[in-house]
């Protein structure tokens, strides 16, 4: 475990929660100011009733509202600070959670989970304690679809070198990455319905019926009335005008109560989410970037000016919401037809800026994606990029390949070398000593690699290939499917793979063992021969040692590894290590007397 990668986050939690406590404190000052201005409202109301009259409480009541408008401005900024840091220190948090125990706040993707993909459901791709939840950092529901299509197929050579520069580069603005995630933290609740909802109601256009001559009427209505207002102090009887303006007013406001609803419902929902949305697109605009991935993101996000347009429709729905507060919405809506007015121009807003946006969320999804694997290179400095290989043949080299999932306090290591060639590997070994485990291991580094992360070794150089895995095979009572039936059709699937689909390279642990002994061997005997002779390459692992004869036929094809056990004073010691040839030692008769059943007295 690094332990300098989690000092540095445990500093971040301690400076988050100073601030956490600082804006605390501030918006509790600025709640008691809020009292004190109420306090004074109700006396200038009192004192100019009584002693001068309407003229000054107009004056005085427009001042005091602005000073309390402008506390509720100063205590809002207060309380968007403080979430924010509570966010960060979450974030950080979830890091040392993540290094430590393998907790994670954000999505497992249990969702994503398949049992009849080529590999993510034998390799722990996706849901509990899977290669996913170690690694995903996304909160926004495109950024988990994102990182979800990467695990669950190989990129081209080109997308993964542009990957692992974007990665290297986040990686390396740990102060960045860990803002822009806290920024995004909020829609880690959230679900698809959120943006589906916002994508909706901009694509939905509303038309106002007397729109043409409402729009001059709002912009000239407050200056009627104020007018009215003035001149009621100098001629009573214009005091009568200016009651009849704004009782048109409500009037109007009244008869739109329906579209105004229609419009407002929605827009009151997503106001807030926008201005967080907008903050997000700015962070991403402003940076300076090296790697090509990461600069044409931003570059798309300027072209389109996404963070302006979000950030204008957010202030748009903000001023909408000022008509929901009880005196200030009132004053608002009599002077300035203020929902009305805004509603209006959050219309022309969409018409002008809705196309385009849908696309930006993908970018800040795409963004999400790349965090999360630039949090692997963070957390785990000793990982490394693989290097991606040319050539028509196979190539899986790799040194110290260890189980990403695995404690490394417990993990084994082993090397593995396969150079541009066409082979199967044979692993035969006892029982626990490590054959499905290596498989796994091979295949979930290859996974990492070639999505553009950093993989769990000291070196790896990988070919471009396809995973499909035979691994766990499931029955199903639903589909009336035996385990036998079961695996013939993921031996169906994997056989048409390697036919069909250019440089599938597959894991197969224990074939048949759904049936008798001697179908098992003759069936998994027939089934590498045909995958021999279909070009074939991968990795079987089996406890028949007779399969290990293959190596004898086909011996420029064919290779034996093994994992042995040691025996010392009846006790198994594994040391899980690989080794060129076949198991001679077995364990199953030691395993059984453990449990009290007695091979040889049987």
């Amino acid at each position: 475990m690094n332990d300098k990668v989690i000092t540095g986050y445990q500093l971040r939690v301690e400076e988050a929660q100073q601030q956490i406590d600082k804006y605390s404190k501030l918006i509790n000052t600025y709640s008691f100011m809020r009292l004190g201005i109420f306090a004074l409202l109700a006396a200038a109301i009192w004192l100019s009733v009584k002693a001068v009259g309407f003229g000054l409480l107009v004056a005085l009541f427009i001042i005091l509202l602005f000073a309390f408008a402008w506390l509720v401005s100063r205590q809002s900024f207060f309380e968007e600070q403080r979430q924010y840091f509570i966010n960060l220190k979450k974030v950080n948090e979830n890091e040392i959670a993540s290094m430590t125990t393998r907790g994670n706040i954000y999505d497992d993707g249990s969702r994503f989970t398949d049992d009849k993909h080529p590999y993510t459901s034998d390799l722990d791709i996706f849901g509990r304690a899977s290669l996913y939840q170690l690694a995903n950092r996304a909160a926004t529901y495109p950024g988990r679809e994102i990182l979800a299509n990467w695990l669950s197929s190989p990129s081209q050579k080109q997308t993964i070198l542009n990957r692992q520069e974007a990665v290297k580069e986040l990686a390396a603005k740990p102060t960045w990455k860990l803002d822009l995630q806290a920024r995004l933290l909020f829609a880690n609740s959230a679900n698809a319905g959120q943006l589906d909802a916002l994508f909706h109601y901009l694509k939905l256009p509303l038309h106002l019926p007397g729109e043409s001559w409402l729009r001059p009427y709002i912009k000239i209505a407050p200056y009627l009335l104020l007018a009215a207002i003035i001149g009621g102090q100098f001629f009573p009887i214009v005091n009568l005008l200016a009651i009849l303006v704004a009782i048109f007013n409500m009037g109007i406001l009244v008869s739109k109560g329906s579209y105004m609803a229609k419009s407002g419902f929605v827009a009151d929902k997503i106001g807030e989410v926008l201005n967080h949305y907008a903050n997000v697109f700015k962070r991403v605009e402003a940076e300076q970037w090296q790697s090509a991935g990461c600069k044409a993101l931003a570059k798309q996000l300027l072209a389109g000016g996404t963070s302006k347009k979000i950030a204008q429709l957010s202030r748009l729905i903000n001023k909408l919401s000022y008509s929901l507060i009880m005196i200030v919405g009132f004053i608002l809506n009599v002077f300035f037809l203020w929902a009305l007015k805004q509603i209006i121009a959050i219309e022309d807003w969409k018409r002008e800026n809705k196309d385009g946006i849908g696309e930006a969320f993908q970018i800040i999804g795409e963004m999400e994606a790349l965090l999360s694997l630039s949090g692997l290179h963070h957390n785990y400095p000793e990982w490394t990029f693989p290097a991606i290989a040319d050539g028509n043949g196979y190539t899986i080299k790799a040194k110290t390949l260890a189980h990403p999932l695995i404690n490394n306090a417990i993990r084994v290591a082993n090397d593995f070398e396969l150079e541009d060639a066409f082979k199967i590997d044979i692993i035969t070994g006892s029982n626990m000593a490590g054959k499905s485990t290596f498989l796994r291991t091979v295949g979930i580094n290859a996974v990492l690699g070639l999505c553009g992360a950093p993989v769990c070794a000291d070196s790896m150089e990988l070919s471009v290939i396809r995973i499909v895995t035979y691994m766990r095979i499931k029955d199903s009572l639903n589909e009336s499917t035996s385990t036998f039936k079961a695996e013939l059709d993921r031996l169906q699937m994997l056989l048409a793979a390697v036919e069909q689909e250019e440089k599938v390279y597959f894991l197969i642990d224990e074939m048949l063992r759904g049936t008798n002994s001697v179908d098992k061997y003759l069936g998994s005997k027939a089934v590498i021969k045909q995958l021999i002779l279909k070009n074939g390459v991968g990795q079987v692992a089996t406890h028949d040692l007779q399969i290990a004869r293959l190596e004898d036929e086909y011996p420029d094809y064919v290779r034996n590894y093994y994992f042995d056990i040691q025996v010392v004073d009846g006790e198994m010691l594994f040391d899980y290590k690989i080794k060129h040839g076949e198991c001679k030692t077995f364990n199953a008769s030691l395993l059984l007397q453990r449990i009290g059943i007695d091979v040889e007295a049987s």
